[in-house]
């Protein structure tokens, strides 16, 4: 099959890509509105960009009717109207139906930290807080954001974040800075309502050892 992108419908492009771009982490990402509101939403079109500066990204679609989501507005900088702030909180297993929960779409300044019966921290160096019981978090200081498609129902925007700060509960990562998988019991999102561990795991060398004898 071969496919022109400019021929499907939005809905199709996006099955499209989630069914086939699998698995995606998930930023279960926390701000807050310029007059303090706070919100937590999931998203899954979600990646690191680089280790220096230390910075990620995350990709806030606008909503139904082609306006921004709570977390874009909140996540913009302080001169474009939003906090300039944000932390990306890594979902573990047991957590995942609460994280899930957080899709719901309130009304602008509901809590979803409510919905979903969580609890908050305090976050080192941003004001927006962390969610209690995530192995790991990222507090960023949001660097640039993109639009790609301004106005236009389900249109791209791209958050990138410099993280200025990071929380790893202890066992989770060691002294030299590797991670515990099985400790950290991260989720991913497939397509559709699907979800994946990330307990089924094999290691492979890197170059031409990986194809063996």
């Amino acid at each position: 099959m071969e496919i022109d992108p400019a021929r499907l419908s939005h809905a199709e492009r996006y099955k499209l890509m989630i069914g086939c771009i699998v698995p995606r982490p998930i930023a279960w990402v926390s701000t807050l509105s310029p007059d303090g509101r706070p919100n937590l939403a999931p998203f899954s079109f979600f990646a690191g960009v680089g280790a220096t500066p230390m910075t990620l990204l995350f990709c806030p679609a606008n909503n139904d009717s082609g306006n921004e989501k709570d977390s874009l507005r909140n996540a913009r900088p302080p001169g474009q109207g939003g906090s300039g702030q944000f932390v990306v909180n890594v979902v573990s297993h047991d957590l995942a139906r609460r994280m899930a929960a957080c899709a719901e779409p309130l009304p602008y300044g509901q809590s979803e930290w409510d919905l979903a019966g969580l609890t908050s921290e305090p976050s080192a160096r941003v004001q927006p807080a962390r969610v209690a019981g995530s192995p790991a978090a990222f507090e960023c200081v949001t660097r640039s954001v993109t639009s790609l498609a301004p106005g236009v129902p389900g249109g791209a925007n791209i958050v990138v974040g410099e993280v200025v700060h990071v929380y790893v509960r202890d066992g989770v990562v060691n002294e030299r800075m590797h991670t515990d998988a099985a400790a950290l019991d991260a989720v991913g999102r497939l397509g559709g309502q699907g979800y994946c561990t990330v307990r089924d795991r094999f290691e492979l060398p890197m170059g031409r050892a990986a194809l063996g004898g």
